[in-house]
């Protein structure tokens, strides 16, 4: 059935667990995705971001991720992560996501809170639930990671909210996308901050290459939405490998990566806590 963040977030932070956005850019990572998700009897997010838009056009995949969506037997959200700009996150709204992440946080400040805050008027409209951020999640392979000045503050993150109206905000605690170089440091006392300052649920983004216990840690102080797509990746690229090196052909190497990423979300949707919960 197809949902909103406003679904099934609130009632992950309230029983500390959290639900992973998986991004499926092809129809074999949503098959895999919602799969598992069925499977465990767990809430799901799925969708794409911008950057991701070379490997997978919105109008052709769009279709698909709302149609499954709708006849999944749990909820899942249809979301657009990381939209970059007004013209693309509109365009997400318009094909039938049921969330977007808008992501003015590399702006000035008040530019953020400005543009954020009129993504959410026109979203709401729609009936879609909206992410925002405030503070910077980095490039795992830049290490901008340990850039602590760019960590989200208690203040900055609960006027964000008030001013933006977002229902759910990503945080910078010192987690990144991509694949981490060295270990991350995240900076778990800052998290039970923020969270103590503001009731609404919290997103941690960079989450593959992420310890469990940094994952457990996280979400017993608040978070209550972690994205996963790297690890996806991972282990279809392992899968694909193998097949390979097995001479099978194109649709069992197919069907031996879409195995590999479902069992890669199952993994994490048990870590996270949210099996059984739909």
């Amino acid at each position: 059935m197809l949902a909103t963040l406003n679904d099934i977030l609130p009632k992950a932070r309230a029983g500390h667990y959290a639900v992973g956005l998986f991004n499926t850019t092809d129809t074999d990572m949503l098959e895999a995705a919602i799969g598992a998700a069925e499977e465990l009897r767990s809430p799901i997010i799925i969708g794409t971001a911008e950057v991701l838009l070379p490997y997978g056009e919105l109008k052709l995949i769009a279709p698909g991720l709302v149609a499954a969506a709708k006849r999944a037997s749990v909820p899942v959200v249809v979301h657009y992560d990381h939209g970059l700009t007004f013209e693309r996150t509109m365009e997400a709204l318009k094909l039938g996501f049921s969330s977007v992440m808008f992501d003015a946080s590399a702006k000035e400040r008040d530019a953020n809170f400005a543009e954020t805050a009129e993504v959410v008027r026109i979203a709401h409209a729609f009936g879609a639930s909206v992410e925002g951020e405030i503070g910077h999640v980095g490039v795992a392979a830049d290490c901008d990671n340990d850039k602590s000045d760019m960590y989200t503050t208690p203040d900055e993150a609960a006027e964000f909210i008030e001013r933006t109206g977002v229902d759910a905000l990503a945080v910078a605690i010192g987690s990144a996308h991509g694949v981490y170089k060295t270990k991350p440091k995240l900076n778990i006392p800052r998290l039970v901050e923020i969270a103590a300052k503001v009731p609404e649920p919290l997103v941690l983004h960079g989450g593959s290459g992420l310890s469990d216990d940094d994952f457990r840690n996280t979400i017993r102080e608040g978070i209550a939405k972690v994205n996963i797509f790297t690890d996806l990746c991972l282990a279809g690229d392992a899968a694909m490998k193998e097949g390979l090196e097995k001479g099978l052909g194109y649709l069992k190497t197919r069907s031996l990566k879409v195995e590999a990423i479902k069992a890669a979300v199952m993994k994490k949707i048990s870590l996270f806590g949210c099996a059984g919960k739909a």
